[in-house]
């Protein structure tokens, strides 16, 4: 017996959540063409404070509940779609969905990063589809392009600009010579940044979502744990204007690469060279260059944050449940990861590097600086000095290096720290060559 409507079940009531049910209203006919029967929202999981919310005032007052156990026993539900972010209580959540053989939708990049492969499991122990599209990169096609379309690929390489936030606000101090501080608050002022800003500033998000694409690219769990992680607070203008003049910009990058038996994932501002396409990528765009031996080199861009781009990407997955559903297939992930390779340590990863120092403005101090790279068979490729204080006899001094061992670098920067000579490092930024 076919079908005769697909039940929704929503989790929260937010930003995502609100644009995802003005969506399965607004274009309810062309979702029954594609699905082949109307999808239905039946139930919406809410906070009490969620029913003040004009989108709540606006809708049918039985849809709503702010109780767990009348939202999972609702009898029409088949598919949920969680959109409340943060590990907990979503994780409980979807298992529990899961377990009550619900299909799953999420857009939560935490959960995902975090327990991906134990809801994946489960899914397939409960013969159910677990959909996470929205967590990476909103409603950029990412991880549908990994899961089918690249797999024909042994996948080499990913260099990603994943977080939008961070992305506007490097923008803003390479363009207009903002420091970190002005260009923050013009970022939460247009909506672009939240209120506490850590996740995103601090690479926190860019980390999880690397850990998505990594495991699926690589077929091999990256948990972000594995995942070094360093964010933007430290840049100044003054380092802009050294990247100019170098012929460099300033990114947060996403980058994972497999060698061997080995992969090594990373999330840390870099210097990037202005011809680079990546290097173009500016405001609130994402983009996400993959390597493949068949492809080549390809590239996703689009806007990767915002309630419609994320929408677009949730409801893509819920059609895509309701399709399988109406179909009679259950879950269809055949995914299994090698457990034998192995994440690189930081210390071992080798690239080229950027230094700003503050040192005294007298004959020999280059000289020293240099002995101490040279003794740890550190080749510098450029040096710029220029006088501070003629007062105080201070000069602030950049280096860049050829490639060398992250290993080496830091114990450069750890003696040359102590040199008599050198009053402050001020900064220390990777460069990547794409």
């Amino acid at each position: 017996m076919s079908k005769q409507s697909i039940g929704i079940g929503l989790m929260g009531l937010g930003v995502v959540a609100g644009q995802v049910t003005r969506v399965l209203t607004d274009k309810a006919g062309d979702l029954e063409e594609k699905v082949g029967c109307p999808l239905v929202l039946r139930k919406v999981k809410v906070l009490p404070q969620d029913l003040s919310r004009p989108q709540a005032q606006q809708m049918p007052s039985q849809l709503f509940t702010t109780d767990d156990e009348e939202f999972f026993q609702e009898p029409g539900i088949d598919i949920v779609v969680e959109a409340i972010g943060g590990e907990s209580p979503a994780l409980e959540y979807l298992k529990r969905a899961i377990a009550g053989g619900k299909h799953v939708v999420t857009s939560n990049k935490e959960v995902i990063a975090k327990h991906g492969i134990e809801l994946l499991t489960l899914a397939r122990q409960h013969g159910v589809g677990l959909q996470y599209e929205a967590s990476v990169g909103g409603g950029i096609p990412l991880i549908a392009p990994f899961k089918h379309d690249l797999l024909a690929n042994d996948i080499s390489g990913i260099f990603a600009i994943i977080n939008g936030t961070t992305n506007y606000i490097l923008t803003r101090m390479d363009r207009e010579g903002m420091d970190f501080s002005s260009a923050l608050k013009q970022a939460q002022e247009l909506g672009y940044a939240e209120a506490n800003p850590e996740n995103d500033v601090e690479g926190i998000d860019a980390h999880y979502k690397l850990a998505i694409m990594a495991s699926l690219a690589f077929q091999s769990q990256v948990r972000p744990e594995d995942i070094y992680h360093e964010g933007i607070s430290r840049l100044t203008s003054r380092d802009f204007g050294y990247a100019r003049e170098l012929g460099f910009t300033i990114k947060l990058l996403a980058i994972a690469k497999k060698s061997n038996d080995s992969i090594e994932a990373r999330v840390h501002p870099v210097l990037l060279s202005r011809d680079s396409f990546l290097a173009k990528v500016d405001g609130v765009y994402n983009a996400v260059q993959v390597e493949g031996d068949l492809v080549g080199k390809v590239l996703f861009m689009g806007e990767g944050a915002g309630a419609l781009p994320t929408s677009s990407a949730v409801v893509a997955d819920v059609v895509s449940s309701a399709r399988k559903i109406v179909l009679g297939i259950g879950s269809v992930s055949t995914r299994k990861l090698d457990s034998g390779k192995r994440i690189k340590p930081m210390s071992e990863i080798e690239t080229r590097y950027y230094l700003r120092l503050n040192a005294a403005d007298r004959p020999g101090v280059l000289a020293k600086i240099s002995r101490v790279f040279g003794d740890l068979a550190i080749s510098i490729s450029q040096a710029i000095q220029q006088e501070v204080d003629p007062r105080a006899r201070t000069a602030e001094i950049v280096l860049m290096t050829y490639e060398a061992p992250e290993k080496a670098m830091q114990q450069a920067l750890a003696e040359i720290d102590k040199l008599d000579v050198v009053e402050e490092i001020n900064n220390f930024i990777r460069v990547e060559n794409i």
